[in-house]
């Protein structure tokens, strides 16, 4: 997929305001139309217009894509990488085009389809909801927790630039919560109109990047290095955990790959994941002399082969 610079295609600077973005996409927009322009590519030219117009005259869209854009190049190969609008704050408000139009792949790995729940009808009116995503660590999960985040909330400033509002709330971390689980904060959403009742916030839940451990959904998998002679003759080891040291038993003659469980220490829940041990093989390195002549003995004392299985029997 190709980066797509919207700026270039409505040929405005990044620091426009909104009537510059307006104002370019209307010159633009009756050059290229289909039923007035002659030229072939007029209707590519003019759904291109119409959906980096769809994107820059939304403050939150904006903020969003000079976010992940920062440093790209028109026609560079991108991909937005996991949890890239993390701590971002969106209105409701639909983020497809609202006259059919097709978009692409671009602007759905960055936007997809998000229909709002917000009722504008009326003096009094209830404020639109609110969506974020928010990263915790997985021992959150574990244990519930009480965290201040920090979210950004693109507005329009009175220069009409884009400018980041910081929104802090104090949020409780339930226990045994998954990732794109939704949290629903009632009435912190956008204010209403008139006497009408205010949004609410919708936090998804994702997972902090962890060094050591992998979720799948309330499963958590990491991996147990063992040395030849732990896998080979078993052995008993204490582990650490999201939630505490283990025991685990890893039985003689394990080979790499083997999955140990532990039933019921994953993610807690109704019933609760389980966390798996991947095993892999860790070979200790020969430095001294001493070392060298142990693999000497081990290749003697073994008649093996690890490619006996391959075609031909490679030796």
């Amino acid at each position: 997929m190709k980066f797509k610079d919207y700026y270039e295609t409505l040929g405005v600077p990044r620091s426009a305001t909104q009537d510059e973005i307006k104002r370019a996409y209307r010159k633009l927009a009756r050059k290229y139309h289909p039923d007035v322009s002659q030229d072939a590519d007029a209707e590519a030219r003019f759904k291109e217009l119409g959906e980096a117009h769809d994107v820059l005259k939304d403050p939150e869209k904006r903020a969003a894509y000079d976010q992940i854009g920062s440093g790209a190049r028109a026609g560079q190969d991108f991909q937005p990488p996991p949890g890239w609008d993390a701590g971002f704050e969106f209105g409701g408000r639909d983020f497809g085009f609202g006259d059919g139009m097709d978009r692409s792949d671009f602007f759905e790995s960055l936007f997809g389809r998000q229909t709002g729940r917000g009722q504008r009808h009326g003096m009094h009116a209830r404020g639109e909801d609110h969506h974020a995503t928010v990263l915790i660590d997985l021992a959150d999960a574990y244990r519930g927790a009480q965290r201040s985040i920090s979210l950004r909330v693109p507005v329009l400033d009175e220069t009409g630039h884009v400018s980041m509002r910081e929104h802090k709330l104090d949020v409780r971390i339930p226990r045994g919560i998954r990732a794109g689980q939704h949290l629903r904060l009632t009435g912190q959403g956008e204010p209403g109109i008139g006497n009408g009742p205010a949004g609410d916030l919708y936090l998804e839940i994702g997972f902090n990047p962890d060094a050591q451990f992998r979720v799948d959904g309330r499963d958590v998998f990491f991996d147990l290095p063992l040395a030849p002679w732990e896998a080979v003759l078993g052995c008993s080891l204490t582990l650490p955990t999201p939630e505490g040291s283990v025991q685990i038993s890893v039985p003689a003659g394990s080979a790499a790959g083997r999955q140990l469980r532990l039933k019921g220490k994953g993610i807690p829940g109704d019933p609760p994941g389980d966390l798996y041990a991947v095993l892999a093989i860790a070979l200790p390195p020969a430095v001294t002399d001493g070392e060298k002549q142990a693999y000497r003995a081990m290749a003697s004392a073994f008649n093996f082969n690890p490619r006996a299985h391959m075609k031909g029997n490679p030796s």
